[in-house]
């Protein structure tokens, strides 16, 4: 749309359901690649993609031209596919459901952007649920420990 000026940059934070590290390092750019041409299909722009197996860190450009339910619906929906049609995994492959989003300013994109490359070396140090709820709290989002991204109940 004409004379339409954004710029709207958001981290989406999302597991593989119940928590279980399936993504796999001899396939996970190829999802990150995946993941990064579906958001590219409606004009957002990934800025940074990386995760650990059981969670993708997700740094875009947003274009305010699509809900971002509707992109994180289809982001999931279509991954889960391409992965279980290339049979990466035993069994049926899914994302858990439910996702974070997290806004930032121009000048706070190259710090997450470090961090999302770190992942790994993070993640050493924290654990993904105490990663999740510390970005829920940075950001002041009210959340219900009970709905947070749960593993498998034993």
């Amino acid at each position: 749309m004409a004379n339409t000026y954004t710029q709207i940059h958001i981290q989406a934070v999302f597991a593989v359901q119940n928590r279980i590290s399936l993504v796999h390092p001899s396939w996970k750019d190829e999802l990150y690649k995946y993941l990064s041409s579906i958001a590219a299909k409606y004009d957002h722009k990934v800025l940074q993609i990386n995760g650990m197996p059981d969670h993708i860190h997700l740094m875009m450009g947003f274009r305010p031209t699509q809900a971002l339910s509707d992109l994180m619906k289809e982001l999931k929906e279509d991954s889960s596919k391409w992965i279980n049609t290339r049979g990466f995994v035993n069994g049926k492959f899914n994302w858990q459901a439910g996702y974070g989003a997290f806004s930032y300013s121009r000048d706070q994109v190259p710090r997450v952007i470090r961090y999302i490359q770190n992942q790994e070396m993070h993640h050493k140090k924290q654990s993904f649920l105490d990663e999740y709820e510390e970005l829920l709290r940075i950001h002041k989002i009210d959340y219900d420990k009970r709905y947070i991204f749960k593993p498998i109940e034993e």
